[in-house]
């Protein structure tokens, strides 16, 4: 366990990153998105955890409440998990199309899918290790899973969908064991493909997080802040109200805290009313602009979101991953995050 005393949690207005920071140079690639790793074996063990620890480090210095490993353990926040998995072959690639959005080349799904062991379980209690403040470790959701690989076993995105749930609860219940207290599902697919969403999307999400004590978060967003999601985002006009979708869906769900992008986003904040009752992680920090925001832009955004959230049900956020920023540019965002956090608390303190 680290030395010194620990910063204080804030119980109103906690403060949280969605899930990556940028890597260090030594490490990969600066101001890339998915880069190889630059050590092999042993040292590449070691060179992420040294990452952790600072990623760690730059988190507290900025007075961030909820601590995660900033993915300096995933060098891909969906193909990590699955290297993994057993019934997928990576050798055999296809192109497909991502979200609806860009092409990739994707690895094969040839058999039974399985999980021999845990995957991110050491790295969650080297983690927890790092800190006494509370920990929040981020997996892929099944849905964004199933879109991010050619399927030519079980031919039926429904049927691979819940064979990846019954996976990802496996491995959330070691990381809830290893000490984590939230555990957050990254569902990007939800703002895409509405009907699978509605007919089993929601209902697998629930099978992933199912049993857990830990706090559930799942994340929807627009993507990180490269341009395959600019580019789309400037079709979808002056309201984005793919939230709509969703929203009613998870609000009758058992996932407890609903994380959405909103700063410089077109998202009709009234649309958080749908999700009344639950937590709400706000993104009040842009990650597709190198502009740092300043406490009062941040504090303004959480403010406005305060007609549809209740304060004690609302954390202030990013809107997504801070991957491929530099690492200065995330500092300053991280610091801004939770000084705007601040100044609405002291507001709202003041007026009891």
């Amino acid at each position: 366990m680290m030395s010194g005393v620990p910063p204080i949690m804030h119980t109103l207005l906690p403060t949280s990153i969605v899930g990556s920071l940028p890597k260090p140079s030594w490490l990969a690639q600066p101001e890339t998105l998915w880069s190889p790793w630059k050590l092999e074996g042993d040292a590449l063990v070691e060179g992420r955890q040294d990452a952790l620890r600072i990623a760690v480090q730059e988190q507290r210095h900025a007075g961030i409440d909820i601590v995660s490993d900033g993915e300096q353990s995933r060098q891909h926040f969906v193909t990590t998990f699955i290297e993994h998995l057993s019934g997928v072959d990576f050798d055999q690639r296809e192109t497909v199309r991502i979200r609806d959005r860009y092409d990739a080349s994707v690895p094969t799904i040839v058999g039974a899918v399985g999980r021999e062991k845990p995957v991110f379980v050491e790295d969650a209690k080297f983690l927890r290790q790092q800190t006494d403040q509370p920990i929040k470790w981020a997996l892929p959701g099944p849905m964004t899973m199933i879109d991010t690989l050619y399927d030519r076993h079980y031919k039926s995105r429904e049927k691979l969908a819940w064979e990846f749930a019954t996976i990802l609860n496996q491995e959330a219940r070691e990381l809830e064991a290893a000490g984590v207290d939230i555990i957050q599902f990254d569902e990007p697919a939800f703002n895409v493909f509405f009907d699978d969403v509605q007919d089993w999307g929601v209902e697998v999400l629930e099978r992933a997080a199912e049993g857990l004590r830990a706090e559930t978060v799942v994340h929807i967003c627009y993507g990180y802040g490269i341009k395959a999601n600019t580019d789309w985002k400037a079709t979808l006009g002056a309201e984005w109200r793919q939230y709509e979708k969703s929203f009613p869906l998870l609000q009758r769900s058992s996932i407890d805290i609903i994380s959405l992008e909103s700063h410089h986003s077109h998202v009709p904040l009234e649309l958080i009313e749908l999700i009344r009752g639950k937590k709400v992680m706000l993104g009040a920090i842009d990650v597709a602009s190198q502009t740092i925001e300043t406490p009062q832009e941040v504090a303004d955004t959480l403010r406005d979101a305060l007609r549809f959230v209740d304060a004690d049900k609302l954390i202030a956020s990013t809107n997504c991953g801070l991957a491929p920023l530099p690492r200065d540019v995330a500092r300053g965002k991280l610091h801004a995050l939770s000084a705007g956090a601040d100044i609405l608390r002291e507001e709202l303190t003041a007026e009891k």
